[in-house]
């Protein structure tokens, strides 16, 4: 490894790590201690990892649990019902995909302790979640900024379709910056858009690169942790998104809509 490079872990932290980097490490670093973390509905191990060169933790999940029903609580049931670790590899690989990866940590598949699952780059910084947030009534100091990653969050919610985005779920750092963590109840097969009133404005980036993103693109980076029937969800709330902001710049214009 580089001198460069050597410095630059001993120096920056997590944000002078390339998601390359920290995938590689993911997947092949030591794993030297490890114990179970409390919040979510699925067992998650919280990891400390460590190389020749680089010390850092991770979140291990390998839920992968499969119901032709089930009951998700407060009366409801979910037919086709699905809670899987591999949905967290799967939003790591589509958020790089259209522009957000600097949302989403990096997560692979990695099999430890006997059990197969999904090995997530641990958030640095880390100063609370958005429940806390609310509960506590801190208002972030740039809404600009704060609005428009909760826009992003908004769009990338619709494009996974995720049952189980909750404000516990939504990180947010020290310097105000929102991280996206586990998506193991996304991915569902609809071809729908649950909540289009919430999407009010999109990312000009982002926008651009769904409405150029190909099938084939979308199978290249998901065929081999997802279902069919999921990338096709997946592949027709693309469409239903660019063609809902599309509906919006025609009615407001392009500057009200894209930022």
């Amino acid at each position: 490894m580089s001198l460069c490079v050597l410095l630059a872990l001993f120096l920056g932290g997590a944000e002078t790590i390339s998601e390359q980097r920290q995938a590689d490490f993911l997947r092949d670093a030591k794993v030297v201690k490890g114990r179970v973390v409390g919040k979510g509905i699925t067992e998650t191990w919280r990891l400390m990892l460590k190389d020749d060169v680089l010390t850092h933790d991770a979140s291990f999940q390998y839920v992968d649990e499969t119901a032709p029903i089930k009951n998700i609580g407060h009366g409801r049931k979910e037919v086709g019902f699905v809670d899987s670790y591999r949905y967290n590899i799967a939003a790591y690989r589509l958020a790089a995909l259209v522009g957000m990866s600097n949302m989403v940590p990096v997560s692979v598949e990695r099999s430890w302790r006997g059990k197969t699952g999904a090995m997530t780059w641990w958030v640095d910084d880390v100063a609370m979640d958005e429940a806390e947030m609310d509960a506590r009534g801190v208002k972030p100091p740039e809404v600009k900024f704060w609005t428009e990653q909760i826009h992003r969050v908004r769009v990338f919610s619709e494009l996974i379709y995720d049952t189980d985005r909750n404000k516990s779920n939504l990180l947010i750092t020290k310097d105000w910056k929102i991280w996206m963590i586990d998506f193991s109840r996304a991915f569902r097969r609809w071809p729908k858009i649950r909540n289009p009133a919430w999407l009010l404005r999109c990312d000009e980036r982002v926008f651009t690169i769904l409405e150029g993103l190909t099938r084939g693109e979308l199978d290249e980076a998901l065929s081999d942790i997802l279902r069919r029937v999921e990338i096709e969800g997946v592949w027709a709330r693309r469409a239903l998104i660019v063609a809902h902001y599309e509906k919006l710049i025609a009615e407001r214009g392009r500057d009200q809509v894209l930022y």
